[in-house]
């Protein structure tokens, strides 16, 4: 299911994937400045994790669904992100345990603002530690300052830091590097594919932080 919600800066686009079941948790998740929410890893959470008992909402910010090529600056992204996830609270169950998270430009997003949006944990999928070729403008401090429990997931491969290069972090954080990936989480050929990895990952990383099973389940109790 589709919606269109209304923020400061333009009509955001919400696609929401219910939990089968009871549902356990609510993990909305934002994409990066390069591209939208078909992006394989988010479609990846999306198709697995509502078996799981984890209800997906997927957020395209303005920008996107106006059909513009270039991301604005990050104050106008926490502005729409923030204003989706108030419509999503003012709608939903706030007993349902609240994650935030994205890839690339959406994990900065959720880690800038996971604080001040009721959520109880952050996943940073693909996060832009720095811009390519450039690790002394570090964006560290924003992963280090979530002030919740964070899963960072990083590909071996990936320009915008590779899993090494991340400095010491707060002990809420876990920082998982893959063997294989690129920015994408695209492989090459002789490497084994990483998405069902990222799926269990985080799906295990969200049953132990709100206590929930992490495998597919079929109750509706």
């Amino acid at each position: 299911m589709k919606v269109l919600v209304s923020t400061p800066v333009g009509e955001a686009r919400v696609t929401r994937f219910p939990a089968a079941g009871r549902r356990r948790a609510l993990v909305i998740l934002g994409h990066g400045a390069g591209g939208g929410v078909e992006a394989a890893d988010l479609q990846a959470l999306a198709g697995a994790l509502p078996a799981r008992g984890v209800e997906v909402l997927l957020v395209e910010q303005p920008w996107r669904v106006a059909g513009k090529r270039i991301a604005p600056a990050p104050k106008t992204l926490d502005i729409a992100w923030r204003a989706v996830l108030e419509h999503v609270n003012d709608d939903d169950d706030p007993r349902v345990p609240l994650i935030v998270g994205g890839r690339s430009a959406g994990a900065r997003v959720a880690c800038r603002t996971g604080s001040d949006t009721g959520a109880c944990g952050v996943i940073a999928l693909a996060f832009p530690l720095h811009p390519p070729g450039k690790p002394e403008k570090s964006r560290a401090g924003e992963l280090s300052a979530t002030g919740l429990p964070t899963l960072i997931v990083q590909g071996g491969r990936d320009p915008f830091g590779a899993p090494a290069q991340f400095p010491a972090l707060p002990a809420t954080h876990r920082l998982v590097g893959l063997p294989a990936g690129n920015h994408e989480f695209a492989v090459r050929r002789s490497e084994p594919p990483v998405l069902a990895t990222i799926v269990d990952i985080v799906a295990g990383w969200v049953g132990d932080l709100v206590g929930t099973p992490g495998a597919p389940h079929d109750d509706a109790s």
